[in-house]
C-alpha cells in the first residue's frame, strides 16, 4: 500500500512539472507592445533613452528597468536538498520551485541559473560578473565548505544583497523558532545548553546566529559524522567548525547530551535517540530538522518527555522550520530599499519579525489554507504558516527599518507605515480600494451587529474590527458557543469584555424584541406567538429589530442561507417608504482594477425606473471608494440595434436618467465588449458620452448580473468586495457565503461609513 502511495505521489509530482507545460516559470512582459509605436519605444529608437539615463546615472537602472525588483537564484547543483552532489541540470527544477515562491510570497521576480562550475573561486567569479543584471543574489544548494567560499568572495567584491538561503535562512528561520520555543518554556538564550548534531553549512549558520541572539560559545557542542567537534580534533575540520571546538575530554553526542536545554539537529535520521532525550533538561527543546527524516521522530521524543517542545522540516508535523518564511520577504525588504548587503541587524529583524507574528492572533486566512490545524502561540505553533499573509508586510517592514538603521540602504523609504500598507495592498486586493472606505469609517464609532455570530468568520472579522476600526462590532449567538470557538481558534477577543452579545435562547430583551416585531407585522399575518418564535431563532430578524431599535448602526448577515430569505426580513423590518433595496452592487477586483457589476441580487427583471435608481446607487456606492463611476447599460442590443425586452427597458432607463442633470457618467444600452474597449465603442457610435472603459457594469436581469459576478470571481480570480444592498441607507447588508473573514471586514467598514460620506 506505501509502495502504492508512493508511486502515485511520483507520478503526480511528475505530471505537475510537465503539464500544460514544461517547468514552472514563464517571462510575460510589463508593457503594451500591440503597434508601431509601442515598438519605438520599448525597442530602437525610444530604448536609448533610457539606457543613456542609465550611462549618466547608474542608479536610474531602478527606474527604467526591472533589475530593482529582480533577484537570480544561483547554484552549481553540489547539495540539492537531501538528493546530494546531482549536478546542475538536475537541479533546476529546484530553482524554479525557489523563483516561483519568491514570486508568489514577495511578488518578486527571479530567475533560475544553474551553473556548472564545481571549482568554488570560478563559480564566484561567474556570480560576480552578474552584478549590472540583479538587484540581489540568492545562492542556493551549493555544498561546503565551498560555499563560505563563494560567499565571502561574493558578499566582498559585490554592491548588491548576496545571501546564501542553505545557511541563513535555515538560521532565521530556526532563531525565530527557538526564540519562541524559548518563550514557552521559560527559559533564555544567555543560559541555555546547546547540543547540534551537523558540522554542515545549515547548521554552522544557525550557530553564529544563536551567538548573536545571545548564546554563550561555552554552552555550544557541536557534533558532526565524527562525534563531538574538540581542540586539536584534524578528521573532516575546517575554521568554520573550529571556531565551535571545545576543550574537553568528551568525544560523543552522548558524552555532551547532558543536561542539554536545547538539540539543534541538521543531520540525518536516527541521530538522536531515546536516551539521549530522557538526559536533557526539564523541558527540552528539539529541533530535528534533517529531511525527510528528523534526528529523531516527535512521537518518540513525546514517550520520554511530554512537556518537550519539538519542531522538525516536515509539514505533517507542528512547527515546520520551511525557509520560506524567510527569504522572500528579506529581499523584499532589501530591495525596497536598495540595500548593498543583508547584514546582521537586517537577519535579527527578520528572526524578531517571524516570532512575534507567531505571538499574535493568526489571521483568518492562514486558517482558511490550514483548516482543521491548531494554530495557537504554544508549544504546537511556534512559528507562522507560509501562508499566512502578514508576513509579506510586516517582515520587509522589520527589514527595510533594520537596514536604514545599520546604514546599507541605497534608497531610504521615508514613510515606513505608508510602505507597509502598500506591501499589505499588494497582498489583500481589496486594502488599496477599500482605504477611502476605512478612513470615512474611523470618523464615527458606529455599532454593526452580526446576524451569524457563532460564525469562525465573524468571529475573526470581529477581531479585525477591533485592531483596525472604531467600529463596536455586537453579535447575536450564544455565548458559551462563541467563547469556544474565541478559544479554540486562538483568538483574544471574549463576549462581553470586548464585544456585546444578543443571546437568542436568553436575553433580557426578548420580550421588548418581540413585541416590537409583532406590533411591525400584526397586520401581515404574524400573531404574537409567532413573533415569540422569530425572536427566539431568527438571528437575521433579531439584527434587523436591533437597527430599528437604534440598538445598532448597520446589520450584516448572510453567512449562510439565501440571499432573498434574508433581504425578506429586512425589508419587512427596515423597509419604509425612503428606505427599500433596489440593487446589490458586487466590485470585483481584477487584475487590472476594479469592475462593479449590478443588480447580482435583488432584483430579476427590473424595470426601467428600477433601472435607473440602480444605476443612480451604483454612482453614489462607487464614489465611497474614491472612483468616479462609468455606468454602462449592458444589453445583447447595442445602441438600438434591437428590438429586445433588455433592449427596451435599458433605453427607458436611460430616458428616465437623462431627465435630469446627472453627477456621473453613462451611456448604453452596449455589449459587453463595447462597455469595456474605448476604441470599439468610438467606432460603433463616435459620440458616445464615455470616455475610457466603464467600471460598472449595469444589466437588465437578475440572471446575467449574478452570472457575470460569478465567471469573474471563479475564472478570473475576481476578488469580490460585496455585495453592497443599495436603498437600505446603510443600515443592512446582505453578504453571501463564501464570504471570507477578510470581506467581513471590508463590509464592516462599508456599513460603518456615516451615510453624509456618500449621500
Amino acid at each position: 500500500m506505501a509502495d502504492n502511495a508512493n508511486e502515485s505521489l511520483r507520478q503526480a509530482a511528475l505530471t505537475y512539472h510537465e503539464f500544460p507545460k514544461p517547468g514552472k516559470l514563464e517571462i510575460r512582459a510589463t508593457k503594451p507592445l500591440a503597434n508601431g509605436r509601442d515598438l519605438a519605444r520599448a525597442y530602437s529608437p525610444g530604448v536609448a533613452e533610457a539606457c543613456l539615463e542609465i550611462k549618466a546615472n547608474p542608479t536610474d537602472a531602478s527606474r527604467y528597468t526591472s533589475r530593482a525588483n529582480q533577484v537570480a537564484v544561483v547554484t552549481n547543483g553540489t547539495a540539492v536538498l537531501g538528493l546530494g552532489n546531482i549536478g546542475a541540470l538536475a537541479s533546476k527544477p529546484v530553482m524554479e520551485g525557489k523563483a516561483v515562491l519568491f514570486k508568489k510570497f514577495a511578488n518578486i521576480d527571479c530567475f533560475d541559473l544553474e551553473l556548472d562550475e564545481q571549482d568554488p573561486e570560478r563559480l564566484a567569479e561567474i556570480v560576480c560578473a552578474l552584478e549590472p543584471s540583479f538587484g540581489a543574489i540568492n545562492l542556493e544548494d551549493i555544498k561546503a565548505p565551498d560555499c563560505f567560499i563563494v560567499e565571502k568572495i561574493c558578499r566582498e567584491r559585490m554592491n548588491i544583497p548576496v545571501f546564501h538561503d542553505d545557511q541563513h535562512g535555515t538560521a532565521i528561520v530556526v532563531g525565530a523558532a527557538a526564540t519562541n520555543a524559548l518563550h514557552v518554556a521559560g527559559k533564555s538564550f544567555e543560559d541555555i545548553k546547546i547540543v547540534s548534531t551537523g558540522g554542515g553549512a545549515a547548521g554552522i549558520a544557525c550557530l553564529n546566529l544563536l551567538l548573536k541572539l545571545g548564546v554563550k560559545r561555552e554552552n555550544i557542542w557541536l557534533c558532526d559524522i565524527h562525534g563531538l567537534v574538540y581542540e586539536g580534533r584534524t578528521e573532516d575540520m575546517n575554521p568554520q567548525k573550529a571556531a565551535f571546538a571545545q576543550k574537553t575530554d568528551l568525544r560523543t553526542l552522548g558524552d555532551v547530551i547532558e543536561g542539554a536545554d536545547l538539540f539543534l539537529g541538521l543531520s540525518g535520521a536516527g541521530v538522536l535517540k531515546p536516551e539521549h532525550v530522557a538526559r536533557m533538561s526539564d523541558s527540552p527543546i528539539i529541533l530535528a530538522l534533517a529531511n525527510p527524516m528528523p534526528e529523531i521522530m516527535p512521537d518518540e521524543v513525546r514517550k520520554i518527555a511530554p512537556n518537550a517542545i519539538i519542531a522538525t522540516g516536515r509539514s505533517d508535523f507542528p512547527n515546520q522550520v520551511n525557509n520560506v518564511l524567510c527569504f522572500p520577504f528579506i529581499f523584499r525588504g532589501a530591495l525596497d530599499v536598495g540595500a548593498t548587503d543583508i547584514n546582521d541587524a537586517m537577519q535579527i529583524a527578520c528572526v524578531e519579525a517571524i516570532a512575534e507574528l507567531a505571538r499574535a492572533t493568526t489571521s483568518a486566512e492562514a486558517a482558511a489554507a490550514y483548516q482543521g490545524e491548531q494554530m495557537n502561540f504554544g508549544p504546537d505553533y511556534l512559528i507562522p504558516k507560509p501562508f499566512d499573509p502578514r508576513l509579506s508586510s510586516v517582515v520587509p517592514t522589520a527589514v527595510a527599518k533594520a537596514a536604514m538603521e545599520s546604514g546599507v540602504a541605497a534608497r531610504p523609504i521615508e514613510d515606513l507605515n505608508a510602505y507597509s500598507a502598500n506591501l499589505q495592498a499588494s497582498v489583500f486586493k481589496s486594502a488599496l480600494l477599500m482605504r477611502p472606505v476605512f478612513e470615512a469609517a474611523a470618523t464615527a464609532a458606529r455599532r454593526i451587529v452580526f446576524a451569524e455570530g457563532e460564525d469562525e468568520r465573524v468571529l475573526r472579522a470581529a477581531q479585525a474590527i477591533l485592531e483596525e476600526t472604531t467600529e463596536l462590532p455586537i453579535l447575536i449567538g450564544r455565548p458559551d458557543v462563541i467563547a469556544a470557538r474565541c478559544e479554540r481558534i486562538g483568538l483574544e477577543i471574549r463576549p462581553d469584555k470586548d464585544f456585546s452579545i444578543v443571546n437568542p435562547e436568553r436575553d433580557h430583551r426578548y420580550r421588548d424584541y418581540w413585541a416590537t416585531y409583532h406590533d411591525i407585522m400584526k397586520r401581515r399575518g404574524v400573531t404574537p406567538d409567532l413573533a415569540k418564535a422569530i425572536m427566539r431563532t431568527n438571528t437575521t430578524a433579531i439584527g434587523a429589530i436591533m437597527v430599528y431599535r437604534e440598538e445598532a448602526d448597520s446589520l450584516i448577515c448572510g453567512t449562510f442561507g439565501e440571499y432573498r430569505w434574508h433581504m425578506n426580513y429586512v425589508s419587512q423590518v427596515l423597509g419604509d417608504a425612503e428606505h427599500h433595496p433596489h440593487g446589490a452592487l458586487s466590485m470585483m477586483i481584477l487584475e487590472d482594477g476594479p469592475l462593479f457589476i449590478a443588480d447580482t441580487h435583488v432584483r430579476i427583471r427590473p424595470t426601467p425606473e428600477e433601472l435607473a435608481e440602480t444605476a443612480i446607487g451604483a454612482a453614489r456606492h462607487v464614489k465611497r471608494f474614491g472612483l468616479e463611476p462609468s455606468v454602462a447599460f449592458c444589453s445583447q442590443s447595442q445602441f438600438g440595434n434591437q428590438g429586445s425586452d433588455s433592449g427596451n427597458r435599458l433605453r427607458e432607463a436611460l430616458q428616465i436618467l437623462d431627465r435630469e442633470p446627472r453627477n456621473f457618467c453613462y451611456e448604453g444600452e452596449m455589449n459587453l465588449d463595447a462597455a469595456l474597449d474605448p476604441d470599439l465603442r468610438q467606432r460603433l457610435l463616435p459620440d458616445n458620452r464615455m470616455e475610457g472603459a466603464a467600471n460598472v457594469l449595469l444589466f437588465s436581469n437578475g440572471d446575467t448580473a449574478s452570472g457575470v459576478r460569478n465567471i469573474l470571481k471563479m475564472k478570473a480570480g475576481g476578488l469580490e468586495v460585496g455585495p453592497i444592498l443599495m436603498g437600505m441607507g446603510n443600515r443592512a447588508h446582505i453578504v453571501t457565503p463564501s464570504i471570507t473573514a477578510r470581506g467581513l471586514l471590508n463590509m464592516a467598514a462599508i456599513a460603518g461609513t456615516p451615510v453624509a460620506h456618500y449621500g
